[in-house]
């Protein structure tokens, strides 16, 4: 599976993207635009969170084809090296019944990834977060 690994930096995360856009087999073209809604959401998240202040960090993203339950996804995958979060569980509901204004800050970005992907994934191995994000070859039905 195609990976990269990038300063755990704002300033990286076109380098992600781009690297994204090449990689994604044609067959999962039309999947482009959440896979990269699912990895600016990820990675600003790991960007800004998972690394003390002061400290360098990295995270490593590949994307690439599986079989789940005998049907061929694209998987999109993020690690780092920060603390234990699962994302899926630890990030607050957001209420949508509130308006903007009224909204608490947090979890609509898990939200949005539950959107628009099929299945998500974290676990914690080898003192890493690694979230995995599997895609259908056409966008999930919203």
């Amino acid at each position: 599976m195609p990976t990269i690994v990038v300063p755990a930096k704002m300033d990286h995360l076109d380098d992600a993207k781009d690297y994204l856009k090449r990689a994604i087999p044609p067959a999962y073209a039309q999947q482009t635009a959440n896979v990269i809604l699912v990895a600016e959401e990820l990675l600003v998240n790991v960007f800004s969170y998972a690394y003390p202040d002061g400290t360098e960090g990295e995270a490593e993203i590949s994307i690439g084809l599986v079989e789940n339950d005998g049907e061929e996804m694209l998987q999109f995958t993020v690690r780092d090296w920060g603390e234990p979060f699962n994302p899926f569980e630890e990030a607050p509901v957001p209420d949508l019944t509130l308006d903007i204004e009224g909204r608490p800050i947090g979890g609509l970005g898990i939200f949005l990834i539950k959107q628009v992907s099929q299945k998500q994934c974290w676990t914690y191995e080898d003192g890493t977060n690694y979230i995995r994000i599997l895609f259908g070859r056409t966008p999930a039905a919203v």
